[in-house]
């Protein structure tokens, strides 16, 4: 990574070769070589070193998804990285553009819009990875920490490379060591719960507050749901941990439904974001 020479634009002041029309005209033997002149290539390089470090970076984040089996890992955050890195730089060297002849034709690059495309983008990507399922809601993490990859990238991209570096670092301990601090601070677990009754048994709320309530849960407010099929009710509830010491686990809660009366089936999870 190569901080950004002051008379960058310098090469862009040059007159360019356009036609009768006013449009660059592109099949001059000299705006060819411009793709390959000295100004140009070194502008490439240092593009190249800002993504090569950007795409390491991401994969230093990415690894932590990966350990821990997530379908995002270090190829994708890599990726992000790296393009919002590159998308991000190319626009502090307008005046390279095109074989350095896009001061002819361009405008002065807006790099405030170019980050506000980078970040609607992620957040389609982020999107996709987040998934519900009942009471749980997974994916979350991953795709705030997408989300921060791109930042990584586009601080990289406008060369401030000791934050990128420092926010990469800063996200990677987030997520492997805030995890194990949450297991130390007073905690309330939950549990979803789906019950389904024998046909024609007729369960009682009190009845089953009652139960949670001696094994170290209390139902929460607004959280049951009832339906029938076939004349058989099915219960849908959250039960959360009085303490984190003193509930009962899901395990001893699955061996105790099982000789409830009345219960036909059951299914037990964690809650989770």
């Amino acid at each position: 990574m190569f901080m950004r020479s002051a008379n960058q634009f310098e090469y862009s002041k040059n007159p360019q070769p356009v036609d009768q029309k006013g449009t660059l005209n592109m099949l001059t033997v000299e705006s060819l070589s411009r793709y390959w002149s000295a100004p140009e290539i070194g502008t490439n390089i240092v593009v190249f070193l800002n993504m090569l470090g950007a795409l390491l970076l991401g994969m230093l984040v990415g690894y932590e998804r990966s350990y821990h089996g997530r379908a995002a890992g270090m190829r994708t955050y890599g990726l992000v990285c790296m393009a919002s890195a590159a998308l991000t730089v190319i626009v502090g060297y307008p005046g390279f553009w095109y074989g350095g002849q896009g001061g002819a034709v361009l405008a002065t690059a807006d790099p405030t819009r170019v980050i506000q495309g980078i970040v609607t983008g992620i957040g389609f990507l982020g999107a996709g990875v987040i998934m519900k399922e009942g009471f749980s809601i997974s994916g979350l993490t991953t795709a705030a920490s997408i989300w921060t990859s791109s930042a990584i990238g586009i601080l990289i991209g406008i060369g401030f490379y000791a934050a990128g570096m420092l926010l990469a670092l800063l996200t990677m301990l987030s997520m492997i060591w805030v995890s194990r601090l949450e297991g130390y601070l007073p905690s309330r677990p939950a549990v979803a719960i789906v019950v389904r009754f024998r046909k024609n048994f007729e369960p009682r709320e009190n009845v089953l507050r009652r139960a949670a309530q001696d094994r170290g849960y209390e139902i929460a407010a607004g959280s049951i749901s009832i339906s029938y099929q076939n004349g058989q009710p099915e219960w849908h509830l959250v039960a959360v941990a009085i303490g984190k010491n003193v509930a009962e686990p899901i395990t001893g809660l699955a061996t105790e439904l099982t000789k409830f009366e009345g219960v036909e089936s059951f299914n037990l999870s964690q809650t989770r974001n």
